[in-house]
């Protein structure tokens, strides 16, 4: 089994960290037989770290790594890191009406399927990873007794 390091880096939005830690982990498990390219890589990954931060942080990140300016959702690196902003979800939660937890859920499920070889820069693979990523996000609310009341951002096709 994977080991995945989650780290809260920021001090903003109130997280139960040990609740996302238990998502993290579920979430793996669902993503690991979704390989968008058949190669599995997530299956390879000895140790995953997810790093929660502020819009600023990633804001900065998205522009050094992306040369893309302003904050995001989430970001994958192919080494297995995934930056998820916790000033983003608390945005997106409130409009959607569900938990942040709930919220930076997704954005981790998303960021394990890029891991594993899915791709939403077209619209036909952002369609089809939405589709995975949503059937996850939902058995594993349903499994922790949480059924969401709408959908999240990221899965309506919005980026933040």
């Amino acid at each position: 089994m994977v080991q995945i390091a989650l780290i809260n880096r920021q001090r903003r939005v109130r997280l139960d960290v040990e609740r996302l830690r238990r998502f993290a982990e579920k979430s793996f498990a669902e993503c690991v037989p979704q390989s968008g390219d058949a190669r599995f890589a997530l299956k390879k990954f000895p140790l995953l770290e997810v790093a929660v931060v502020s819009d600023a942080v990633i804001a900065r990140v998205h522009r050094q790594f992306m040369n893309v300016p302003g904050a995001t959702d989430v970001i994958t690196f192919d080494h297995g890191e995934i930056v998820v902003s916790a000033d983003t979800a608390a945005r997106c939660a409130a409009e959607r009406g569900h938990g942040v937890i709930e919220e930076l859920a997704l954005y981790v499920i998303h960021g394990l399927l890029h891991l594993n070889g899915h791709d939403d820069i077209a619209a036909r693979d952002r369609a089809r990873m939405h589709r995975v990523q949503n059937r996850i996000w939902r058995r594993i609310l349903a499994a922790e007794n949480f059924p969401p009341k709408n959908l999240p951002c990221k899965m309506r096709g919005n980026t933040v």
